[in-house]
């Protein structure tokens, strides 16, 4: 993360965390969603096929060992997740828009499972054009969900229940 993202980052942490400025974090987290979603862009832009599959660090941990492709997809797959079934309890982008078979995706889940040379090849599978689709409606969903999202939401709890029932889908999803 770069120095300006960082420092947005926490000044919108620190924002959320008292009701008086609770809006203005929700902007500050708005502004550095759209500088990321720009950076995303360039990629699409400036970028060849075989940077979105390359992995040059293919045994280091973390991030350096993904490819731009796969984190696009992860991070996304995330975001739809975490917004349709735990936020808004309703059918995920990646479901309601058949994303699977758009992006050529083997798998539904973020892909936490899959590891180095698995990396690869899931990234050279994908429809770029597709993820892309993808994600610029799962951005746009978030931002909508955002926008109308209240302090007092935001300190709401989960239910119990609520949580199994997510626990079940998560299963379900690593089976397939």
């Amino acid at each position: 993360m770069n120095k300006e993202w960082s420092e947005l980052n926490k000044t919108m942490q620190a924002q959320i965390k008292k009701k008086d400025t609770y809006k203005r974090g929700i902007d500050t987290l708005l502004t550095l969603r759209s500088q990321l979603i720009q950076t995303l862009v360039s990629f699409k832009e400036e970028l060849c096929r075989e940077d979105f599959n390359s992995i040059p660090f293919i045994n280091a941990d973390g991030y350096h060992s993904k490819t731009i492709a796969y984190s696009i997809w992860h991070i996304f797959r995330i975001e739809d997740i975490v917004v349709h079934t735990v936020i808004n309890e309703d059918e995920q982008v990646f479901f309601a828009g058949n994303y699977q078979e758009r992006i050529n995706s083997p798998i539904i889940t973020t892909g936490n499972e899959l590891m180095k040379q698995q990396i690869a090849d899931f990234s050279k599978q994908l429809n770029l054009e597709e993820l892309y689709l993808y994600i610029f409606e799962v951005w746009e969903s978030t931002e909508k969900m955002l926008e109308r999202l209240s302090y007092d939401e935001l300190k709401r709890k989960i239910p119990k229940e609520r949580k199994k029932r997510i626990l079940r889908i998560v299963e379900c999803s690593k089976r397939q």
